[in-house]
């Protein structure tokens, strides 16, 4: 019971966590079940779900789920990797991630997460492998890409900005032109783990942001519909308490579709603390 009442309290002692609004319904060593009801502070135009909801609703799930397994000592934890599938769309609903237990290892769980309406409509499934550390010292992260330095937010990077979701998170486009993106986000308190770190959620929200504007760069506006079908990514450390930035840039393109490679990294020190590549559709 201890280990369960330790995974609810970081889940839900969690600014970010509480911020989205998702609460722990279900805990075990086996699964976790989180309910994330309908805000409209969480939704894209059209009160479609933000795609970083989703994601973060899985990597909670796959944390929670490693957490009770493993035990409460065996910390400090990150997802390693996470393989998002976009299914469908949640259009002004409730929506509950139910996590499970794949494979349980000395140091890492393997879990599915599975997202879905309280209807029963699924909206997205991820796989997860989440490393718990033990105590380990922490790792050298290499230096950022970068990019050249441009600040060229264009025509749509200013309307972006302005969504009620990337507001609540104090993103800022800074460039977005040529299939090139950069965005900053600050350490706010709503972007915040319980352990006072930036939350692993906020981090893929941002890396699937980047991701999906640096895909408009290279098309510019228009009268569009667009979407992420998946999301790959890894976070190389627990995050750390600091600003971030994030690099993205199209790398391949065939018609509608688009994989752009993203880094994010600390705003100060440059070091890489996820990257990952967004798949995103751009029905021009």
């Amino acid at each position: 019971m201890a280990d369960v009442e330790a995974v609810r309290a970081w889940i839900e002692g969690s600014p970010y966590a509480r911020a989205l609004g998702a609460r722990a319904e279900a805990l075990s060593a086996e699964g976790a079940r989180i309910a994330l009801p309908f805000r409209d502070e969480n939704a894209n135009p059209g009160r479609a779900l933000h795609g970083g909801c989703a994601a973060s609703l899985a990597a909670m799930g796959a944390q929670a789920v490693t957490r009770g397994a493993l035990g409460p000592e065996s910390g400090p934890w990150h997802t390693a990797g996470l393989q998002v599938s976009y299914l469908a769309a949640a259009i002004g609903e409730d929506v509950v991630a139910e996590a499970r237990l794949l494979r349980r290892g000395k140091e890492t769980c393997f879990v599915e997460v599975d997202v879905a309406t309280a209807e029963g409509k699924s909206i997205a499934h991820a796989t997860a492998m989440v490393r718990a550390r033990f105590g380990a010292p922490e790792a050298a992260l290499a230096a950022a890409t970068g990019d050249d330095g441009a600040a060229d937010p264009g025509r749509m990077g200013p309307h972006v900005a302005r969504l009620p979701f990337l507001v609540a998170r104090g993103v800022r486009i800074v460039h977005m032109a040529g299939g090139r993106s950069r965005l900053a986000m600050p350490l706010a308190d709503a972007n915040r783990d319980a352990a006072g770190g930036v939350h692993e959620g906020a981090i893929l929200a941002l890396l699937d942001t980047t991701g999906a504007m640096a895909s408009w760069a290279a098309t510019g506006p228009g009268p569009y519909k667009a979407s992420t079908p998946a999301l790959q990514a890894q976070l190389l450390a627990p995050a750390p308490a600091t600003d971030l930035v994030a690099y993205g840039r199209v790398v391949q393109r065939d018609g509608e579709a688009f994989w752009a490679d993203v880094e994010v990294a600390g705003a100060a020190d440059a070091r890489v603390v996820a990257r990952g590549t967004v798949l995103y559709r751009i029905v021009t």
